[in-house]
């Protein structure tokens, strides 16, 4: 059952995490470009869809990495706990600050307003620090300091 679960909970972080990390990454610079047209505002529309949409299945990678890690015994160890910790700030990350500047930018291109480059920059920065939290976490699922499977 630990195998079935801990597939489970990579598939999730592959099909959930990654759109979410890879649009978020593309919506300033999408957001620059699209001006007043209605393509560009469309295709900034879209990746800001899939990161919600994407970011509520993401519910399923703790959900699994908890299960996974009660079926491993791991749950007290440290580089799991310094994962949940990480995945939490990215999480949070994501619903105070991705998101919603996610949001201000398609208001601001659906009033047809000039989008400031300091609200991509900012944006873009709050995105990178979210993706440098889950490659965090990614390394830490890899190497799990104290493992005894000789990774």
């Amino acid at each position: 059952m630990t195998k079935v679960l801990l597939a489970l909970h990579v598939l999730a972080a592959i099909v959930a995490v990654g759109p979410v990390t890879v649009a978020a990454s593309m919506v300033p610079p999408a957001a620059r470009r699209a001006g007043s047209d209605a393509a560009g505002v469309g295709t900034v529309r879209l990746l800001h869809r899939i990161c919600r949409i994407y970011s509520g299945v993401g519910i399923a990678v703790p959900a699994l990495g908890f299960a996974t890690a009660g079926a491993m015994g791991v749950l007290g160890s440290g580089w799991l706990i310094a994962s949940i910790v990480l995945t939490t700030c990215a999480a949070g990350l994501l619903i105070a600050f991705v998101l919603p500047r996610q949001e201000e930018l398609l208001a601001q291109l659906d009033a047809r307003q000039p989008v400031e480059r300091t609200s991509t920059a900012r944006l873009a920065m709050f995105t990178g620090v979210f993706n440098l939290l889950w490659a965090t976490v990614t390394i830490l699922m890899i190497m799990r300091p104290g493992s005894t499977t000789g990774a």
